[in-house]
């Protein structure tokens, strides 16, 4: 194999591994969206039946836990498209 079918196997394998980074971090949003939209709604459900004020705490925390997951999945994008434009080509 030659030196520049080396390079541009790694440039391959390190464009496919941020690109499955990225499909995760999306995996992972997409599966806290789930998670806390049912926490909310179940929550938003008991705080009308009841009218506890914990259950706005839930909702509340259910949406930090969004709102990080958002951020997380912003910063490995950020991060993976970086690593492809620092990788020499």
């Amino acid at each position: 194999m030659s030196d520049n079918q080396a390079f541009a196997k790694a440039q391959q394998s390190v464009a496919q591994s941020t690109a499955i980074a990225i499909q995760d971090a999306s995996d992972n949003l997409r599966n806290l969206s789930t998670i806390t939209t049912t926490a909310i709604g179940v929550a938003l459900a008991q705080l009308l039946a009841t009218g506890d004020p914990k259950y706005s705490k839930v909702i509340e925390e259910a949406q930090k836990v969004m709102v990080k997951g958002a951020e997380s999945y912003a910063d490995i994008g950020q991060k993976s498209a970086q690593i492809l434009k620092d990788y020499p080509s």
